[in-house]
């Protein structure tokens, strides 16, 4: 999920750029790039919801597992 909201910020920032909008001083290109490394560290730390082992995510398989020979 942080990844994603790093992207997102990522590529906002793509788009006031390429559109040459003027923001103001407090967005601009260091903000934007500590904020998007900031969320891509904390999802590379293992913060945030991730899938998680154990509960149930992901798929059964009951009997005889496809591609098993």
């Amino acid at each position: 999920m942080l990844a994603i909201a790093a992207a997102v910020v990522f590529g906002i920032y793509l788009l006031l750029d390429l559109f040459d909008v003027h923001t103001s001083d407090l967005f601009n290109f260091p903000t934007f790039a500590s904020l998007g490394l900031l969320l891509l560290s904390l999802y590379l730390a293992g913060v945030g919801s991730g899938p998680r082992a154990g509960t149930g995510s992901g798929r059964r398989f009951y009997g005889r597992r496809p591609g098993r020979g």
